[in-house]
Formats: C-alpha cells, structure tokens, sequence
C-alpha cells in the first residue's frame, strides 16, 4: 500500500521511525515532509497530505504533530479525509474498525519508538467493520457535502 506521512518541526524524528516502520511492513512510504528541525505550520504539511489521501495519490497517511490535535483538526478540513487522534493501540483499532479512519494522527511528545511502531501496525492491521459503522461513516459524508 502506498502511505503518505508528515510532521511539523515537532514529529520530524517520529515520522522517520514510522517510514521506518511502513518500510519494515512492506508499503510504500511517500514523505511530505517537514525535512527540517526549523519551525513550521501545520497546516501545510496536514493540507498536503490530506489533498493526495482525498486525492487517490495515496491510500492512507499518518500525521504526527506535538499533541497531533493541531494536524486531526486541520487534515479533517480536506473534504473526503476522516483523520484520527488516537492515544493507543485500541483507539487507533477502532478508529479503522468503526470510522474508516484514513489518516492517523499521533502526538509525537507521548510515546516512544517501540510505541509508534505497535500504533502503525494496530491501525495499518485493523480493517472497516461495515454495517452500522458505514451508515455511520455516510451519514459523516453527508454532512461534509452539505458545506
């Protein structure tokens, strides 16, 4: 699967242990960026990886930020994106399992290397429930069609 990823100045270390981590699984990691320590906005790099999610260029994506609230928020204005903050293993499950979540958005202040590792495989392994949760997901589309 080809997986595009991005970070402020904030996750530049853990977006590379997560290119890391998609290389180790076999997709194809496509990097957004940022490439330097040196402080930037969020909302380009969510901008630019929600557009090439919504745009087909890419499957999914993975967002990382300081608390990763800034980036959900922002990649959640691309029309077509269902971006997810998770915490832990288990939201990041669900957030595939029961929202079809195609972006995930991790704080890159709260966890370790070992962590973001498990966080990419659980979200990565977890696949859409369907059945109420697709209502669910279309009725979310709807709204998203309305403005």
């Amino acid at each position: 699967m080809k997986i595009s990823t991005g970070s402020d100045h904030r996750g530049l270390h853990q977006r590379k242990i997560i290119g890391s981590a998609l290389a180790e699984l076999g997709h194809e990691w496509v990097d957004l960026g940022t490439m330097t320590e040196e402080s930037c906005d969020y909302p380009d790099i969510a901008k630019k990886l929600g557009q090439s999610v919504a745009s087909g260029e890419t499957s999914m994506g993975i967002l990382v930020c300081g608390t990763g609230i800034g980036m959900s928020i922002a990649a959640n204005k691309v029309r077509g994106v269902r971006a997810a903050l998770c915490v832990d293993e288990q939201t990041a499950a669900l957030s595939r399992q029961h929202n079809d979540a195609n972006v995930l958005c991790l704080p890159g202040d709260n966890f370790d290397d070992d962590q973001l590792r498990a966080m990419v495989k659980t979200w990565l392994s977890s696949e859409f429930e369907g059945g109420r949760h697709a209502r669910r997901v279309g009725k979310v589309a709807e709204m998203e069609a309305d403005f």
